[in-house]
């Protein structure tokens, strides 16, 4: 569901030892309306996430005291909830797969404009959802994924997913055995006037498959019982249900 009502502003915490940057970032955003705090160092930022619990992080990988890409890895498996985004002079494709499978739900590179950061704020916030008073529950066989609360649960137990994972899987789930394009995917999950690579889905799909691999294994789950995703050459993805429960998806 996409936000319709945006409500307050989410806190942002920057991440930056550069204090040029820092500083017009810190006033740029909370000229805007962001509630906004800057940290200059890895430790400092990660006092601030845990006991303040921002919900968005800007994050820059050359810090002096701590590996960016190890904190992105620290945060996001802490705070799934957490929009992070990684800002950095760092450009090679490599860099932007790594920083992304670390967890950044985007990737900007330095120098980038002010305004170009706030349109793609607004388009991550526009497709979290919003509290509603009905639950709208996706059940596949003994995958459970609750689009309200954004909680994910293979037979009663917890699946902690990224943002963008949960909502790469609630995206193909919505349509069960619909083949779903690449172009549909990025549209929905990311936005349509996405620019940043396409292969940020790839990299998003192939967590997304582990973690429900992943969950299989350590619930004993038999294959069956789990729904697969099928890539489809030159097309897109889709998500297959479970053998054993075909026909048996259903919306509560």
């Amino acid at each position: 569901m996409s936000r319709t009502d945006p409500g307050p502003l989410p806190a942002v915490l920057i991440v930056e030892d550069d204090p040029t940057i820092g500083h017009h970032l810190h006033l740029g955003l909370q000229g805007h309306g962001y509630p906004t705090t800057w940290c200059r160092t890895g430790g400092a930022a990660l006092i601030h996430v845990t006991e303040t619990k921002p919900g968005i992080v800007l994050l820059d990988l050359g810090l002096p005291d701590l590996d960016g890409v190890d904190l992105a890895r620290t945060i996001r498996r802490d705070n799934p909830e957490i929009l992070l985004v990684i800002l950095t002079a760092r450009s090679d494709e490599i860099d932007v797969i790594v920083g992304l499978d670390a967890g950044a739900d985007d990737y900007l590179v330095k120098p980038f404009s002010l305004t170009v950061l706030l349109a793609r704020l607004r388009a991550h916030l526009r497709r979290r959802p919003i509290s509603t008073a009905a639950e709208t529950v996706l059940q596949l066989g003994a995958l459970t994924i609750d689009l309200a609360s954004r909680r994910c649960h293979v037979n009663g137990n917890d699946l902690t997913l990224r943002p963008k994972e949960f909502d790469l899987l609630a995206a193909l789930a919505a349509h069960p055995g619909a083949a779903v394009s690449r172009e549909e995917l990025m549209s929905e999950v990311w936005d349509e006037n996405w620019y940043g690579p396409t292969k940020t889905l790839d990299v998003t799909m192939a967590a997304l498959r582990r973690q429900l691999g992943d969950a299989a294994q350590d619930h004993h789950i038999p294959d069956l019982a789990l729904p697969t995703i099928t890539t489809l050459r030159g097309y897109g993805y889709r998500l297959d249900p479970p053998r054993s429960e075909q026909g048996l998806t259903r919306r509560c």
